[in-house]
């Protein structure tokens, strides 16, 4: 069980159930998004996501997808891909221990900034995942 919320406490959340693919993710709709060079996500199904204090306001970032936030604080908390309902990616950072779930690769690498050096060793996905 994986206990989490946003900056300002108003939404919190338990992710139960293993999480998969840990990424950091590097393209232009997350870094806008969070106004960060990358967002570090693990992915969960979607019924194993529990919000235990309010609930996060969701936004179509894109035709694809939508994400979850803080209304308060503005705290980026989740991504779902529409075509993809049954798993939601939750943002590794708003966990209470995100050391718990460390990222296994980065997505989106080809967009990746420039100035950000990757010294990690991880794979590096050009694009999406494709599994």
């Amino acid at each position: 069980m994986l206990d989490g919320g946003c900056f300002c406490g108003a939404v919190r959340y338990v992710a139960e159930g293993e999480p998969f693919h840990p990424t950091i993710c590097h393209c232009a709709d997350c870094r806008r998004a969070a106004g960060a060079p990358c967002v570090a996500w693990f992915s969960v199904a979607t019924a194993r996501l529990r919000f235990t204090r309010g609930r996060p306001r969701f936004f179509a970032s894109s035709a694809k997808a939508e994400r979850g936030f803080c209304a308060d604080c503005g705290t980026t908390l989740t991504w779902r891909g529409l075509a993809t309902p049954e798993e939601i990616d939750v943002t590794i950072a708003s966990l209470d221990e995100p050391e718990a779930v460390p990222p296994a690769d980065h997505t989106q690498a080809a967009s990746r900034l420039s100035w950000l050096a990757l010294e990690d060793g991880l794979p590096r996905i050009p694009g999406w995942r494709t599994e």
